[in-house]
């Protein structure tokens, strides 16, 4: 903050440069303005003195954040109005996301992208490569504030342990859609997710890979229909699966309009959104179905999907999309290898 780079001392004109006194900690400019440094693990250290302004860095990574903060509060009590400017990642704490959650607090953020004129172009490349596209990536690199809902069926947590930078051979792939029931500006997105299946051993030992999320917005039919086909042959894909509750037979109709020999599957929703999405959720708890980078806005909805409803905004059409095409790799298939039982009367 003072010594760094991009700190005060760097960053300031030399007409303008301010003296540090290393015994007292403390910056002096030459109007007259001071500036003093304390340290966030000894709360009892902001006991006594008075600021109009105040500088906290790097907040959400405070151990002793709530404490550190309330010192702050009550020592910005000069001037006509005191303030603090905080700059932090925003990691996901109870005492920054009550700081964010105040109607005093203005918010701004920029990824680390926005500063590639000071950075290293090897970095950036770097840490992009390797984190684009993951949860330390997305609050790091991206500055998102990432938390979960109380009662979500996903945690951003326990998706971003499963992600994978590459796919084993699968033994099959398919294409699921949630269509929406209009294609108007204000529709609902069209649910368009690509999984594939790996069947070897018994069906408890398969394991699922969710492979790309190619959702369209404000598509007519005929996009929608054409995106899911090309997803199909992105990924040569052996199936697509339609959710037709919506459009009845229509759906099939659509889609073979753009490709007639397409293997077309029809799925009625007879449950809830819920009831349909905790069994997919129990085989994430198993560990049998893994993520391909780069998937955030189909996670960011699955977090929000609780065992009470979906929590967003909108319908939760990724995830039912995501849900058919687990249900059709995994759950379906599964149901045939049962063993033969024996019920006693």
């Amino acid at each position: 903050m003072v010594f760094g780079d991009s700190g005060i001392m760097s960053v300031t004109p030399d007409d303008r440069k301010p003296k540090w006194i290393a015994s007292r900690k403390m910056l002096e400019w030459p109007n007259g303005a001071t500036a003093q440094l304390y340290s966030a693990h000894d709360p009892e250290g902001l006991r006594g003195p008075q600021f109009d302004a105040a500088w906290i860095d790097e907040f959400a990574k405070w151990r002793m954040a709530e404490g550190t903060w309330d010192m702050v509060q009550f020592a910005l009590r000069l001037g006509k109005a005191p303030q603090s400017c905080v700059t932090t990642t925003p990691r996901n704490t109870v005492p920054l996301r009550d700081l964010l959650a105040r109607a005093s607090t203005v918010q701004t953020h920029a990824p680390t992208r926005a500063n590639r004129a000071n950075l290293a172009p090897e970095f950036l490349l770097e840490v992009e490569a390797r984190y684009g596209g993951t949860r330390l990536g997305r609050q790091e690199l991206e500055g998102e504030m990432l938390t979960d809902v109380q009662g979500a069926l996903w945690s951003y947590a326990a998706l971003s342990s499963k992600q994978v930078t590459r796919l084993p051979d699968l033994t099959r792939i398919v294409v699921a859609i949630d269509p929406p029931v209009t294609g108007q500006k204000n529709s609902d997105d069209c649910g368009i997710v690509v999984a594939g299946v790996v069947m070897e051993g018994p069906p408890q030992d398969w394991c699922a890979y969710v492979i790309e999320d190619a959702t369209v917005s404000a598509a007519s039919p005929n996009m929608w229909a054409k995106a899911a086909i090309a997803a199909m042959d992105r990924h040569g894909a052996d199936r697509l699966v339609a959710e037709v509750n919506q459009g009845g037979e229509m759906i099939e109709t659509i889609l073979r309009q753009q490709s007639p020999m397409i293997s077309f599957r029809a799925v009625h929703a007879s449950k809830g959104k819920v009831v349909r999405a905790e069994p997919v959720a129990a085989l994430y708890e198993q560990g049998r179905v893994r993520h391909l980078r780069g998937l955030s806005a189909l996670e960011d909805q699955m977090c929000q999907m609780t065992t009470r409803g979906f929590e967003g905004r909108g319908s939760p059409d990724r995830v039912d999309a995501l849900v058919w095409a687990i249900f059709d790799l995994m759950i379906a298939p599964a149901g045939k290898h049962r063993d033969p039982r024996v019920r006693h009367l």
